[in-house]
């Protein structure tokens, strides 16, 4: 038995899985975000302890003598956090999240002190990065930084309550600025440029290997008979990879969750760093990945839904089965600023075509469409960076809509694989990860695809409207960026 654990912005979620890969339990356990001013994103590092423990407490309620056989444990997180600790390991402030933008500004200041951090550490330094993050510490908060002794990522931190060890695998700790992607370990002229050192930063693992035994304490809590084997884990886009299968070079899939991604597995480090391309380590060993993100996609319709004081589903339940015509609105998603291609932290979202007959099925519809638009923009990118593709798993929570998934394939002109059994996510995937840890298996052996639904292509009798509809979209990018321009710093 295998316990995945995975962190997520809105949610904390653990499943357990038996030997056969079948999902036996599941819990799930809400999280805030809190935003103390404007473009700040923070939670506190003591609530996802205590979701977690609530999440594990329930599947040993429900699932006793399953939980009791378990060996292994993994892990999935949000990237890019910074969790703050002071020489005794005890949380200095609440954790800066990937989606808070204060610290666009040293941004510059990093690739300044550090002329060649995007061929080494495969991006443009971005505000939601964790190394931008501690310059604006430094700056802004002296004392705390002074006694900042380590800095951890929001799962690392879990797994160093879980276990007392301070460990990180290949794949998060890409997303912190500070690894030498190619050589998969830290980059001592990324920590210089941060003020830190490498005694600052905990060990590097691959995702696959044995990282760590729970403690004691928590398995007897928890009636297990040996100590589980924690997994070096991943972070949560790679996790999901494994849950998907995306293990071998070209596998590839989109990601329509709270933000977006198009992921493309790779079988060497290729950085590409114009257009907000991340090329990452795969949490698999001596493999990596390429990377765009949309900052707001699932969350975009969420955000709509709590505006018009309805629902997302009373939303959808206004729109017709299948598109007929693109909306006469058009929406840029750029709620909390942009990653790919444009890398702005500033620029924001908009309606615009409203007119007096605008309904708000035509907005809703909208919503969508600009979503679909923002991941063309992330599979152009990719292509450019030489990763083109032609079809993907789709998975997230927005894929549960046929028509969001419609409207997706069409506008980004790719073949798009619903999934037959939910949502892969990062708990599943980080219950491979724990097996492979405990087994010893071969990934190949144990990352297989899930079984597909239905695929769903491209509308022919829409392309041309949409590639009309892209254009206007593109055009709104510059138009906002000359009306509402950075603010000072």
């Amino acid at each position: 038995m295998f316990v995945g654990i995975d962190l997520g912005t809105s949610a904390l979620k653990a499943v357990l899985v038996d030997g056969a890969q079948q999902v036996l339990g599941s819990s799930t356990q809400p999280l805030r975000v809190s935003t103390p001013h404007t473009g700040w994103s923070e939670q506190a590092p003591q609530d996802w302890w205590a979701a977690l423990m609530g999440a594990m407490d329930a599947l040993v309620a429900a699932h006793p003598r399953e939980m009791a056989g378990v060996t292994g444990m993994g892990l999935s997180g949000q990237q890019h956090g910074a969790v703050l600790l002071d020489g005794h390991g005890e949380v200095l402030r609440p954790c800066i999240l990937w989606n808070d933008e204060r610290a666009a500004r040293e941004c510059a200041v990093f690739e300044r002190r550090f002329p060649r951090s995007r061929q080494v550490c495969g991006t443009i330094a971005m505000p939601g990065f964790t190394a931008p993050k501690l310059i604006w510490v430094a700056r802004h908060e002296p004392d705390i930084f002074h006694a900042t002794r380590h800095v951890l990522l929001p799962k690392a931190w879990l797994r160093y309550r879980l276990s007392g060890e301070m460990l990180e695998d290949m794949s998060d700790a890409s997303g912190s600025l500070w690894l030498d992607v190619g050589q998969r370990q830290w980059s001592r002229e990324a920590l210089d440029a941060t003020g830190l050192a490498p005694a600052n930063m905990p060990a590097l693992v691959e995702g696959t290997e044995r990282a760590g035994w729970l403690d004691q304490d928590l398995a007897r809590r928890w009636g297990m008979k040996t100590r589980p084997v924690i997994a070096g884990s991943a972070g949560d886009n790679a996790a999901g990879a494994v849950g998907l299968g995306a293990v071998g070079a070209g596998a590839s899939f989109l990601s329509l969750g709270t933000s977006g991604v198009v992921w493309v597995t790779t079988d060497r480090f290729r950085p590409h760093p114009d257009g907000g391309v991340h090329a990452f380590c795969h949490t698999v060993p001596r493999t990596w990945h390429q990377m765009g993100v949309t900052l707001s996609a699932a969350s975009s319709l969420a955000w709509w839904a709590r505006t018009a004081g309805m629902s997302i589903a009373d939303l959808l339940a206004e729109l017709p089965a299948a598109v007929e015509r693109p909306s006469p609105v058009v929406f840029l998603p750029y709620l909390s600023g942009d990653r790919t291609p444009h890398n702005d932290a500033d620029i924001r979202g908009v309606f615009a075509g409203l007119s007096h007959d605008t309904t708000r099925a035509d907005m809703t519809q909208a919503v969508l469409e600009g979503v679909a638009f923002s991941f063309r923009d992330v599979v152009d990118v990719l292509a450019q960076a030489g990763s083109a593709i032609t079809q993907a798993d789709v998975i997230g929570g927005g894929s549960r809509s046929a028509l969001w998934v419609s409207i997706l394939s069409t506008v980004t002109g790719l073949s798009l694989h619903r999934l037959a059994h939910g949502e892969v996510d990062g708990a599943f995937g980080a219950a491979r990860l724990a097996r492979i840890a405990v087994s010893g298996e071969s990934v190949t052996a144990v990352c297989l695809p899930p079984q597909r639904k239905e695929t769903v292509a491209p509308d022919p009798a829409l392309g041309d409207a949409y590639h009309i509809q892209q254009a206007r979209y593109r055009a709104l990018y510059p138009a906002m960026r000359t009306a509402f321009p950075p603010c000072a710093p």
